[in-house]
């Protein structure tokens, strides 16, 4: 049994990660989030009143409440996921990406640091702070190359930016203070509970709501998707095993371009919920002016984790894409809270 901090753990991937700690673990949780737009307590009700569970809203640029947290929870480790992550509103507003991703994991590192200094025996000796990133870090890719490890960091948005800002900032913690951190880099995630400002529950919704699927320039940009639940057991296994000091590419080994995504989940409603003129929700796809500074491509060697940790994802993105697209159609309610609260209503952000 251990004590974690998951800081995030009301968004996509850290609400999905509780959920498997608390399902799959003895483990007791402590979810630190700030509540932005992104973070919903709706992802964790099931498990709201497990008494393994605990949850305190709070920012991680907030030295004296990470102190507090720290001083009655008394960690075993820290998983990181608590960031700024959508690269359209980085472009529209690039200082809370500087805040949070920045600011808020030095903050993180120097008050874990100190917490830890002062630890004893196998405790100290078992303590993990573990940086959860982005394959965005790296900028773009050529058609036949992939992201290592030492790839050199090219980011390309203000978003990912911020990231290598605070990968850089972990390493150094590690190397110059001698704490024990690890890294994790990871693809495009997708699965239940994504907020649906992102491509694919975007387009689910866009799609079943008669609206645009709009596409960014000629769609061929290409992302490897990796589903959430995968990246949560590889996240689990670099804590649990993974060699401190050391990165870990984690990726889905699926390749698709990004209008190859779109006209997938087409099909897919197509097939499970058609349309009531009989039209392919296709029709609804439209071009529109790329991004700027977008990226062409991402895709991740996953050799090291795989030989070192044994790890590989288990979803294929057909299959994973089909129970996602379901998971949306029924909770249809979880994402209309969103809509009626005004909090994201499906325009499109960052044309800077």
């Amino acid at each position: 049994m251990k004590k974690l901090i998951i800081t995030g753990g009301a968004g996509f991937i850290g609400s999905n990660f509780i959920l498997k700690q608390i399902a799959e673990t003895d483990n007791h949780i402590l979810n630190l989030d700030k509540l932005t737009y992104a973070g919903n307590l709706d992802n964790l009700k099931s498990v709201a009143i497990n008494p393994r569970y605990q949850f305190v809203q709070g920012d991680i640029t907030d030295a004296d409440l990470i102190d507090t947290i720290i001083k009655n929870f008394q960690p075993d480790g820290i998983i990181h996921l608590a960031a700024e992550s959508h690269v359209d509103r980085s472009i529209d507003g690039p200082m809370p990406f500087i805040m949070t991703n920045v600011v808020g994991t030095a903050t993180l590192l120097d008050r874990f640091y100190q917490y830890w200094r002062n630890l004893e025996g196998e405790q100290k000796d078992n303590f993990r702070f573990l940086h959860v990133s982005t394959d965005e870090v790296f900028g773009s890719l050529g058609e036949d190359e992939l992201f290592r490890i030492d790839t050199p960091y090219d980011p390309s948005s203000p978003y990912s930016a911020s990231k290598a800002g605070s990968d850089h900032l972990v390493r150094a913690w590690g190397r110059t203070f001698g704490f024990p951190i690890l890294l994790t880099n990871c693809t495009n995630n997708y699965g239940p509970y994504q907020f649906p400002e992102k491509l694919i529950p975007l387009m689910v919704i866009n799609a079943i709501s008669g609206k645009p699927l709009p596409i960014y320039g000629d769609g061929l940009n290409v992302r490897d998707w990796l589903h959430v639940e995968d990246h949560c057991d590889a996240i689990y296994s670099v804590f649990q095993d993974g060699n401190l000091g050391d990165t870990y590419l984690v990726g889905g080994e699926e390749e698709v371009t990004n209008l190859r995504v779109v006209e997938s989940i087409c099909s897919i409603l197509d097939e499970i919920q058609p349309t009531i003129s009989g039209k392919s929700y296709s029709e609804q796809i439209t071009y529109v002016t790329d991004r700027p500074g977008h990226d062409l491509r991402y895709a991740m060697d996953i050799s090291k984790i795989h030989a070192e940790l044994a790890w590989e994802p288990s979803h294929s993105f057909q299959a994973g894409l089909k129970e996602t697209i379901e998971w949306y159609l029924s909770n249809h309610e979880w994402w209309t809270k969103l809509q009626e609260k005004k909090i994201y209503e499906q325009e499109r952000l960052g044309t800077a």
